[in-house]
């Protein structure tokens, strides 16, 4: 079916936006597949160096030009529970190559932090960073030049979005992205929520909350509620870089392994080498990254995305913005309730009908684009599949079902829990914001109240025990932002501003930093720009002043006379603090070089 009228207009506004960018990119891109093979073009001392370590065959095939080799970039580590699977993958890929007449060499590894490990502590401050070090770090594993296509193995916040831009950057080879699965269900999220909430109201202790917190986070795999990191698993494969029906299937089960074995095989197959020849450049596109987008408004998906995925799309010349991301929001439908925007986890989503479900559903009223490419092939209907176990151990696909399983956790297009997506972008006297309203009571879509003042996570903590905000208020978290301190997650602001709009308060976050993928229920303008240590609007406001913040119609203003506003002198604050420990010194060049958050909050693409 061809696109929505609406979808196919935004497509093509990205794509006339695009086009000196795109046409600069693909030119570049062009240049660097005409040269061949890359093994070619080395001289026989580097190539000496680069297969050192392989077995004769190996040498054999790799002298000439005619045995493909994969360059596998891994995001390894065994503290990562969502990571510690891609430990043995090396091996199965470099097994499954082999017998389809190829060869792997892990190319590099790149970092690969836990924010939930690191939620309101110094080290969440280079988390956004990472990810622009990741796409450099998997580039250095690239650059050797030895490889005819590139298998990346990450799954969390940060990792696949800066794999993807090292992806897009080398685009001139074909790339395949590698999942390891959620973990099993443990504790219900709900539960898990409850039990954080009672803690943040010292109704429970540390014992009773690390308990239950140790019953949800319990073995390999990624977090089972929908943050960005299942976010980033749903992109991967409605953008088609993953194979069709992979991103929800648990770790340590025989067909994860038969998944990863056919992703390398058919790596193999889409190099230049073959007859599929699809670098990943020229693979994705404006209707890829749409896809992109309509999916993340489909599933209640993480805001977190309206950073990484302008960042993505400038790393193959597209010039993705929030208000395409806002625009998109208002016709694509809400067609999954997984935690927080509902009690089911993403076991429950996979059970439901997972994305080959989601995908039919989208694609029967044209809401995402068919004619894209894939690592699979041509079409996006080719991923309207469940993915199973067959009897030669290989994978089998079936059609995805025609009905919902549970409609309480994925329904369909006729029956949408809501009519929109509800990630939408706020503009007024302070700026631009993003805010996500999918989790949120309608009562709650507008609130006016006073500004309470805070300059860190900790002093609006404070604030909450000492029984200071029992009253109406929007709490004004400012130099968050990624120049100030890296903008860190202000996830720990959840639980006590819950608590406080649970007793009857109306409360309200406004900040220029960023919440979690895993923010929920109470309404928060955040990624706000220009940012505070820039001198924006936000570092404007004073204790007391009236803010309205309105997700119906999209605005976020400070009720102040005009001349007033334009008269105050921007705050300033000693960020000192916030330069040293915990490697926070090394990214020093980093938070200066930094674009602003509506272009991605990138040092790779700012100028």
């Amino acid at each position: 079916m061809s696109a929505h009228a609406r979808i196919s207009a935004i497509t093509d506004r990205i794509v006339e936006r695009s086009k000196p960018s795109r046409e600069r990119y693909l030119e570049r891109l062009r240049a660097a597949a005409s040269q061949g093979v890359a093994r070619s073009v080395l001289g026989c001392a580097n190539l000496a160096h680069g297969f050192a370590v392989c077995s004769p065959a190996d040498k054999d095939a790799l002298a000439g030009d005619r045995i493909p080799n994969l360059g596998i970039i891994t995001a390894y580590n065994d503290m990562l529970s969502a990571h510690q699977p891609f430990e043995t993958y090396p091996a199965i890929i470099r097994e499954a190559a082999a017998e389809a007449g190829g060869v792997a060499q892990v190319a590099g590894g790149v970092p690969a932090m836990c924010d939930g490990v690191t939620q309101g502590q110094p080290g969440m401050e280079l988390s956004l960073f990472s990810r622009d070090l990741i796409a450099m770090s998997a580039g250095v594993g690239l650059s050797h030049n030895m490889f005819d296509a590139a298998l990346f193995l990450g799954v969390c916040d940060k990792i696949v979005p800066g794999l993807v831009i090292a992806a897009l950057s080398f685009g001139h080879l074909p790339s395949i992205f590698v999942p390891a699965g959620p973990m099993t269900t443990g504790l219900p999220n709900d539960e898990k929520s409850r039990v954080r909430q009672l803690f943040a109201e010292g109704k429970v202790g540390r014992a009773e909350l690390l308990e239950a917190e140790s019953k949800s986070y319990h073995g390999p795999g990624t977090c089972t509620f929908y943050g960005t990191a299942n976010s980033n698993q749903m992109l991967m494969e409605i953008m088609g870089f993953h194979m069709p029906g992979s991103s929800f299937i648990n770790p340590g089960t025989p067909l994860r392994e038969a998944l990863t074995r056919e992703a390398a095989k058919r790596a193999l197959a889409i190099t230049a080498l073959g007859n599929e020849f699809t670098p990943a450049g020229e693979m994705i596109d404006e209707r890829s990254v749409v896809n992109g987008v309509v999916g993340l408004h489909a599933t209640g998906g993480s805001t977190n995305h309206t950073l990484h995925l302008v960042a993505m799309a400038r790393a193959a010349g597209i010039q993705l913005t929030w208000q395409d991301i806002a625009e998109l929001s208002e016709v694509v439908p809400l067609l999954a309730r997984v935690y927080p925007n509902g009690l089911a986890d993403v076991n429950h989503f996979q059970a439901a009908g997972g994305m080959g479900f989601l995908i039919k559903e989208l694609l029967k009223h044209g809401l995402v684009h068919d004619d894209v490419r894939t690592v699979f092939g041509q079409g996006l209907q080719a991923y309207t599949v469940d993915a199973r176990l067959g009897e030669n151990g290989g994978v089998l696909r079936e059609p995805s079902p025609e009905k919902s399983v549970d409609p309480k956790v994925l329904s369909s297009i006729e029956t949408p829990f809501q009519a929109n997506g509800g990630l939408k972008m706020l503009r007024g006297n302070l700026g631009k914001a993003v805010i996500k309203i999918s989790a949120v009571k309608p009562e709650r879509h507008i609130i006016e109240a006073p500004a309470i003042i805070f300059h860190s996570q900790q002093e609006l903590q404070d604030a909450f025990k000492e029984g200071k905000l029992n009253r109406d208020f929007i709490a004004v978290v400012r130099f968050q932002g990624p120049k100030a301190n890296g903008m860190p997650e202000l996830h720990k602001l959840t639980p006590p501003l819950g608590v406080l709009q649970d007793r009857g308060f109306r409360v309200a976050l406004l900040t220029d930093g960023r919440m979690s993928g895993a923010s929920g229920k109470v309404p928060a303008a955040i990624h706000v720009t220009p940012e505070a240590v820039d001198g924006g609007p936000i570092a404007r406001i004073r204790e007391g002043d009236i803010i309205r913040l309105d997700a119906i119609k999209g605005t976020l203003e400070l009720l102040v006379d005009a001349a007033d506003l334009a008269e105050r002198e921007p705050v300033t604050v000693d960020l000192s603090d916030n330069e040293f420990g915990m490697g926070r010194e090394l990214f020093a060049p980093f938070r200066r070089a930094v674009g602003p958050s509506d272009q991605g909050a990138s040092v790779l693409f700012h100028h």
